[in-house]
């Protein structure tokens, strides 16, 4: 069994491996829930794939105990890693006026970014899991 910093940033409970633990996560203007190994597209950050970030947390959930006030949430860390740019789907947009000959056409395909979480722990755990790893 690895050490308690690896378990607790690798998303696992000290001691139960049967215990999950997820956040909420912001990450632009929205909210996302994110466990260890997820997956998400977010919108576009700046930063090189295979670089990592942090995201602020909004909540915690560890084994049933949920962490939301905001001095506590200052010793979580959720970190990702980049994984790549991706694109949404194409939007149309056509403006029309009656009776005068005004035709537009325009187009939009909004750009993310796909992210894979990395860790959730304290500040020192995933410092420490880095370290090693």
């Amino acid at each position: 069994m690895p050490n308690d910093a690896a378990v607790l940033a690798a998303g696992w409970h000290q001691g139960k491996e049967s215990a999950f633990v997820y956040a909420i996560v912001r990450c632009g203007g929205r909210q996302e829930k994110a466990s260890v190994d997820d997956v998400l597209i977010v919108d576009k950050l700046a930063g090189e794939v295979g670089s990592t970030v942090t995201l602020p947390a909004l909540l915690i959930v560890d084994d049933g105990k949920v962490v939301s006030d905001k001095a506590e949430l200052g010793g979580y860390e959720i970190t990702a890693e980049i994984l790549g740019p991706a694109v949404g789907p194409k939007i149309h947009m056509i403006h029309y006026k009656n009776k005068t000959g005004y035709r537009r056409r325009q187009g939009h395909r909004q750009k993310y970014t796909q992210v894979k979480v990395t860790g959730i722990g304290t500040g020192k755990a995933s410092a420490s899991a880095r370290k090693k790893g």
